[in-house]
């Protein structure tokens, strides 16, 4: 029998049964919506969250930070420090960021760039005119922060000898120290290009205090990124080292004591935690990214599991119910069967009829299942997104962009297993017409 003619007498015959056809493919609609509004919500969730992690940080970097000894293992044995095993004896001794260490780590394939950074351990504010602030004072080893991937909203990335590059929050941490009570406060400042003085201060033994004052000039102002650039001062590196010798009163060496922290730049976000699992194996502790947004899209794939798996318990029940239906149509239609049989048909047409039939209802149901679905999460989603945002005005953060999405893949998945989950069902009353024996089956009143 040729495929056309297989498709035609298929629909023909479904046809011919229309409310039974409908009523059969209900089920599969309700399964097939359920999949796909559930697993929808769950892909949504996902993206909500992932969106908001590369918000947070970058995901092609590393922070790298020294290791120093005792403390690991407690007794001598192997444990596991970002996913690799380590053997706590190679880590009785500090391992600390040098120079040569740093040397190392560049040449680990992959890499970008490897930058030292520090933070300014003092005392300091910062004042501009009347107004003065508290700040998070950064040293940074590059003469560029578009190194980092950070941009410029002002101004530019570039560092140099007296000059600083500030994050798009700093001018809301000013304020006017002789304010009076019920006095309108002061506007955040327009500082680029500007003039500031930054006051470090410390204290001897008896409490007496000592300020040195540094005059710096406003040369760029970041782009939000909504993480710690946001509220960072960066300076020179070589600055920032003279001032944490300055407050602590010791000569810093860094081929001696190491670095603080060590930012390590991949050539893409995929390989950031193989690389990062690398720099912990040499006996650095590394932290990215990456590792939390591999925590969420785990949670988040076995939330898709789940969810799809309670719409699957709703295509199974409507399996049953389109076995039902083909079970009741064979004993209705024996003798067409004998008949068809007696003219030529054999025993593959006749299975190939009846599962093309019970396909057929599985098809019909998913693609309503599929329609109904998709306006369903689109529905879901708008009344969803006008919630979280008025929950995110509330509470001061940023908007969810999507809380049900649906890809591409979804729907024609949905439309496939559905259409499966017909033909499986149909699998056993299918296979009983196909083995009737002729003569039999035009007898069966």
């Amino acid at each position: 029998m040729k495929f056309i003619d297989l498709f035609r007498l298929i629909f023909g015959n479904l046809g011919r049964r229309k409310a039974r056809v409908a009523l059969t493919a209900i089920g599969v609609v309700i399964g097939t919506s359920a999949v796909v509004i559930l697993v929808s919500l769950a892909i949504g969730l996902q993206k909500s969250a992932t969106d908001s992690l590369y918000g947070i940080g970058d995901l092609t970097q590393i922070d790298v930070m020294p290791t120093y000894g005792g403390g690991f293992g407690g007794g001598g044995g192997p444990f596991m420090m970002g996913g690799v095993s380590v053997d706590s004896s190679q880590l009785d001794q500090p391992v600390l960021l040098t120079n040569s260490a740093l040397e190392q780590l560049r040449e680990i394939p992959g890499v970008k760039v490897v930058i030292p950074r520090d933070y300014l351990n003092a005392g300091v504010v910062i004042r501009y005119q009347r107004l003065e602030g508290g700040m998070n004072i950064i040293g940074i080893a590059t003469d560029d922060l578009s190194n980092l991937g950070l941009e410029a909203s002002q101004g530019v990335t570039a560092l140099s000898r007296g000059t600083i590059v500030i994050g798009s929050m700093i001018p809301n941490n000013f304020y006017d120290p002789r304010q009076r009570p019920g006095q309108e406060p002061p506007p955040p400042p327009d500082l680029m290009d500007q003039q500031i003085s930054m006051v470090v201060f410390k204290y001897d033994q008896n409490g007496n205090e000592t300020k040195k004052t540094i005059s710096l000039r406003v040369a760029g102002v970041l782009n939000e990124t909504g993480g710690e650039p946001d509220y960072s001062v960066y300076l020179p590196l070589a600055l920032t080292k003279s001032l944490n010798e300055w407050a602590n009163g010791t000569r810093i060496n860094y081929n001696k004591d190491g670095y603080s922290q060590v930012i390590v730049k991949v050539e893409d976000a995929n390989q950031a935690l193989d690389i990062a699992d690398q720099i912990t194996a040499m006996g650095f502790q590394a932290i990215t990214p990456q590792s939390y947004l591999q925590g969420i899209n785990s949670f988040f794939v076995v939330l898709q599991v789940i969810f799809g798996g309670v719409g699957a318990i709703a295509l199974l029940v409507a399996a049953i119910g389109i076995a039902n239906t083909m079970a009741m149509s064979i004993l209705e239609r024996t003798r067409e069967i004998g008949l068809m049989k007696a003219v030529g048909a054999t025993n593959r047409d006749v299975l190939s009829i009846f599962l093309g039939e019970a396909a057929g209802i599985g098809f019909i149901g998913g693609l309503g299942g599929i329609v109904i679905g998709w306006l369903a999460a689109q529905g879901m989603n708008v009344l969803a997104i006008v919630f979280l945002a008025n929950q995110a005005s509330q509470q001061g953060g940023p908007p969810p962009s999507v809380a049900v999405y649906t890809p591409i893949w979804l729907p024609i998945f949905a439309l496939i297993f559905s259409t499966l989950i017909g033909m499986l069902s149909g699998l056993y009353p299918a296979l009983r017409a196909a083995t009737m024996i002729p003569v039999n089956a035009l007898k069966y009143e």
